[in-house]
């Protein structure tokens, strides 16, 4: 019996999932793929075997807070495998997760400007015979092999094809199998810049039908560039310094990724397909599929915002994302095969291409685009149409949009406590529930407290005291020995011992913990040497703190590895029968740079093909050192934001400040160190009545205020059968 289940690999590469893409699940989740597009940053599996949906929403709460009473989250911590950032919270974070916002103000975009227009519905329903639309496809809805372009049309419009004497060197992508209505889309779009042999290559994007982007990659030009271009395609100098791939790396990645009948589609594909050098023979090109009078084309920020009620291309970014560009040509592609012709004739394009809100919709098509959603239901409009109602607990106070909503039975209670009472009883009765706990937020001053300490805890925990050292000991040896383990911040000879040690700060936590335990206690120069945490009020519990990190949901199945070189991944791919379950090769880069960091994290389906590939790859074949990993990835984010110190002797701040002392003395119910460890263990006996086959999140969505924003923490799994976990806090 197939199951409800959630891929392991969230798509966002640092993570952070929008509200709008919360609501994307949520749609998915309630509807399946027959009726909305899949999300674009994670995958649901077998939808149709889902069994019931719950949100719990701790307001007030943040990332922050997680990490900060992360001993207290314990059961959060065992219970979720999928965590994720959120960005911080907008007016009404309840109604964007739902979709309510947008529908407020984009909704159904094309209906409300035409509206706005004089007799626009009528000239639509007179006309719609005319429009060029129609007269191209029909009035049916069409299927993917009507949408291609013919040899004859490629011909017209000047796309690369075998034969023509300017594609002499031009190279195949090999696909060659017969294309079907059921063939895989893949969105394409290239960033240009000018060089001495005129436009070359410089990014390259590929998103599969999900959303997933299966290829992003900077590509350096053979001949001198001239002019980067950089107001289209982001671009600069610097960005494009430390990159060595090249054309022909390019081409032959394509070859090899592409299946037989793969379609493309983008927005004047022709010149991605010149860029790129390349013949491809199954097209849709979203600049012809949507057909205009005279032969003329909509612009793509046009309709990304008639039809899709998406504002792209925003004047404040430096150029486009190649990625956003390629997912909006797809989905634009997506929506003509769902809704047809007709639907789009509908919309009376031409009419709306002179209304003012549309006619600034940016700059016609030189080689970019921007990121599209799909048309603005709510998850309540979803419902409605399966003939179900939304379950909201809320307190008194809450003054969502969402409380007010049609479609949703809404129960208001006095405190978080009959909340919890409420959710006992009626989340059985509902198959889509949101849970709605309130809780005060950290004072800006106290959050900024927090908010350093946190950054200096992770600084001390990451930093190793070793030594004794001989007096003459070789410094070059030592440094080598230390960074073989990971990337060092900083190495510095502490100088108040009698014979020399050292303190080495570690870029991640993982390196000085594999240093800890590969060196500790061993002979250097006949001196057995200590290597240890610095001991302040912030590491006291560093051996319980990292025990939990180890056994933290997420981490469990993935690896750290450090020594890996830049040709890692091939290696790794050619052995690939040796490493049973692997899900992803996260290969992190400087952010300067660009250039690949010498240490990786690999992620398995399960603890034991972790382990396994652990004890292969640190065997005398490989020549890596590892263990498992300790931070979720959607942690390095985070972390990547803290101001460096380096060389910072760890240690000087062991008191907190007054407000935070303060307090900590007065640990009440209502302290968020007993709230994370209180409401963490009432989520818990929730979640232990919820039936198999429920998709549950957490939502922790951040806090916002004029002294700054903090980011939230989503956590997020599917209950499986028999499955209690014991929520018990861990000390």
């Amino acid at each position: 019996l197939q199951k409800a289940r959630l891929s392991t690999i969230l798509f966002a590469e640092n993570c952070e999932v929008t509200h709008n893409q919360l609501c994307e699940l949520l749609k998915y989740a309630v509807l399946g793929k027959s009726s909305v597009p899949k999300p674009s940053w994670c995958q649901l599996l077998h939808q149709n075997h889902l069994n019931n949906v719950v949100v719990f929403v701790l307001q007030g709460m943040s990332q922050l807070h997680f990490y900060r009473f992360y001993l207290e989250f314990g059961f959060l911590r065992k219970a979720f495998r999928h965590k994720f950032r959120l960005p911080p919270p907008s007016s009404d974070f309840l109604a964007d997760i739902i979709g309510l916002q947008k529908k407020r103000t984009t909704g159904d975009l094309s209906k409300t400007i035409a509206g706005s227009l004089p007799s626009a519905s009528s000239k639509v329903s007179i006309n719609l015979q005319n429009d060029p639309i129609i007269q191209k496809y029909g009035c049916k809805k069409v299927g993917l092999t009507q949408c291609l372009l013919t040899k004859e049309e490629m011909k017209t419009f000047h796309f690369p094809l075998q034969g023509f004497p300017e594609c002499e060197n031009f190279v195949p992508t090999k696909c060659n199998g017969p294309v079907t209505d059921k063939s895989p889309l893949f969105g394409l779009d290239c960033e240009m810049c000018l060089t001495s042999r005129g436009r070359e290559l410089t990014r390259i994007s590929l998103v599969a039908e999900g959303g997933g982007c299966v290829m992003d990659e900077l590509v350096k030009p053979d001949k001198k560039i001239l002019d980067y271009l950089t107001s289209y395609s982001g671009i600069t100098k610097k960005i494009l310094n430390p990159v060595t791939t090249k054309l022909k790396d390019i081409q032959r990645q394509l070859k090899a990724l592409l299946p037989p009948d793969a379609v493309l589609v983008g927005h004047s594909l022709d010149l991605d397909l010149k860029a790129l050098k390349m013949i491809h023979p199954y097209v849709i090109d979203t600049s012809l599929l949507y057909v205009r009078e005279q032969g003329r084309r909509f612009k793509l920020k046009f309709l990304a915002k008639a039809i899709l009620g998406k504002d792209i291309q925003s004047p404040g970014r430096l150029g486009h994302d190649a990625t956003e560009d390629a997912r909006t040509a797809l989905e634009l592609a997506q929506y003509f095969l769902k809704y047809g012709p007709k639907k789009i004739a509908e919309l009376n394009l031409e009419a709306l291409a002179y209304h003012p809100e549309l006619q600034a919709a940016g700059p016609a098509r030189s080689g970019a685009a921007d990121v599209v959603q799909q048309p603005s239901a709510s998850v309540l409009e979803c419902l409605e149409s399966m003939g179900q109602k939304l379950l909201f607990l809320t307190r008194e106070e809450d003054t969502s949009e969402l409380s007010s909503s049609r479609n949703c039975q809404t129960v208001k209670c006095l405190s978080n406590k009959e909340v919890l009472e409420q959710a006992r009883v009626e989340i059985p009765l509902f198959p889509f529930s949101i849970v709605h706990f309130s809780f005060e937020p950290f004072s800006p001053t106290l959050t900024e407290e927090m908010n350093n300490r946190m950054r200096i805890k992770w600084t001390e925990i990451s930093t190793v005291y070793a030594g004794p050292f001989s007096n003459d000991c070789n410094l070059g040896a030592l440094k080598r020995l230390f960074k073989s383990f990971g990337p060092i911040q900083s190495m510095s000879l502490v100088l108040e011992t009698h014979q020399p040690h050292f303190c080495i700060q570690y870029e991640v936590l993982e390196a000085a913990q594999l240093a800890i335990e590969s060196l500790d206690g061993i002979l250097v120069d006949d001196t057995c040497i200590k290597v240890q945490r610095p001991v302040t009020e912030l590491t006291l519990d560093c051996d319980t703190f990292v025990n939990e990190l180890e056994r933290d949901s997420e981490n469990r199945g993935t690896i750290y590895l450090s020594g890996v070189s830049e040709t890692f991944r091939e290696h790794l791919l050619q052995h690939s029968n040796l490493f049973f379950g692997l899900e992803a090769v996260i290969l992190p880069k400087d952010l300067k740079s660009g250039k690949q960091k010498k240490y990786c994290f690999l992620k398995f389906k399960s603890f034991g093909s972790a382990q396994r590939a652990l004890n292969i790859l640190t065997g005398k074949d490989w020549k890596l050192k590892g263990r498992h990993a300790l931070t979720p990835r959607h942690l390095h984010t985070w972390l990547r934001g803290f101001p460096l110190e380096s060389g910072r002797p760890p240690g000087l701040r062991v008191v907190p400040p007054p407000s935070e002392q303060q307090v900590l003395q007065t640990l009440k119910s209502d302290h968020p160190k007993i709230a994370a460890w209180h409401w963490g263990r009432k989520i818990g006996k929730l979640y232990n009545i919820l039936s198999a086959g429920t998709l549950c999140l957490v939502l922790l969505p951040g806090t916002q205020s004029t002294h700054g924003s903090l980011p939230g923490l989503g956590l997020m799994g599917i209950k499986k059968e028999e499955e209690s976990i014991t929520p018990n806090v861990c000390s």
